[in-house]
């Protein structure tokens, strides 16, 4: 979406000091200003981080000066946005993450979501429903439609069957640390040998905990690859429900998911039967076994994939009509 935006539009991207974004980045060569840091799983660091945060970038943004702020649901990006009276347009698809949608929700103008999430889902934080639209995609459809521009050799045999495993989010307010992670693969390494077991790690507390226990017997990587890049040689992929987990059912990969934060998204996966949905370590091991031996047409996931618009149509129309009313404002003022 930025790189259309930039095509007409002058801007400025920043992030968080957040080892997932900075990463990626990189790898896609990819500008952005960061400002302030991540807080980590304690609630006081988490505050912490964001009085911080919005100190430093309430600053940035006045003498930037933007006619518009589009985010994925910050509360920092909603703070300043209100208080600097810069129209706020944000992106959802998590209404699960209930302090994200307090902080943000009563303070923006324009809400856009997947169509299969119900408006009241987001309408009880405090946003009217006339201020929420609806597009016909899930945001993994933007990212699995994606060209992978720089590839770079993956650490391990690509020749050899691959399952990935996404490690659930632990930092985040909303989830709830279940530590299934460790019975998982033990329960994949007693049933796989000659295969490559890889874990997707978001923190450096993960990757520790794994290294303890499992040594060299597993393949830990953090986010210095391109997801799609890895799910393209992936036979088998199971997640926690997130993006990573959409992504993988829309390009066709088989997809366990063990439903870490239950959510509208994995729901509309599992019904379309694009993924399974298993929590038993055991029994997700057996089913990753019948899944290498049998590998679902990619057909279904193409199928669903076509029918998906492209939500950057949304956003422009919406910043286009903002335009036409600030300048209808302008002309009334100039009366």
């Amino acid at each position: 979406m930025i790189k259309k935006l930039r095509k007409n539009h002058d801007i400025l991207c920043t992030t968080r000091n957040y080892n997932e974004v900075t990463s990626l980045a990189q790898i896609r060569h990819f500008p952005l200003k960061v400002v302030g840091r991540h807080g980590g799983g304690e609630k006081s660091e988490k505050l912490r981080a964001s009085i911080e945060r919005m100190a430093e970038l309430s600053k940035i943004i006045e003498d930037y000066s933007p006619n518009c702020v589009v985010s994925f649901c910050s509360p920092e990006a909603s703070r300043i946005s209100f208080g600097l009276g810069i129209y706020h347009i944000v992106f959802s698809d998590s209404p699960h993450a209930d302090a994200v949608m307090k902080l943000s929700l009563p303070l923006i103008q324009k809400l856009l979501i997947p169509w299969i999430i119900p408006k009241n889902e987001f309408t009880k934080f405090g946003i009217k429903e006339k201020d929420i639209i609806q597009y016909r995609a899930i945001d993994a459809a933007s990212i699995s439609k994606r060209v992978v521009d720089n590839k770079i050799k993956l650490p391990y045999n690509t020749s050899k069957k691959t399952i990935l495993v996404r490690i659930e989010e632990e930092y985040a307010a909303y989830s709830k640390k279940n530590n299934m992670i460790i019975p998982l693969v033990k329960a994949l390494l007693k049933k796989f040998g000659d295969v490559n077991l890889v874990i997707s790690c978001r923190y450096q507390s993960q990757v520790k905990n794994l290294r303890k226990n499992f040594g060299n017997d597993i393949k830990i990587l953090t986010m210095s690859y391109d997801g799609k890049q890895l799910l393209e040689n992936t036979s088998v992929f199971i997640g926690s429900g997130g993006t990573m987990t959409a992504e993988a059912a829309l390009l066709g990969v088989p997809t366990i998911s063990f439903n870490a934060v239950p959510n509208f998204i994995e729901d509309y996966l599992v019904r379309r039967k694009l993924v399974i949905r298993e929590r038993n370590p055991n029994i997700i091991a057996r089913k990753s076994e019948k899944l290498l031996l049998n590998q679902i047409s990619k057909k279904r996931a193409r199928n669903e994939l076509v029918k998906m618009e492209d939500p950057f149509e949304k956003l422009e129309q919406i910043i286009e009509l903002r335009k036409k009313q600030s300048k209808k404002v302008g002309k009334n003022h100039s009366k």
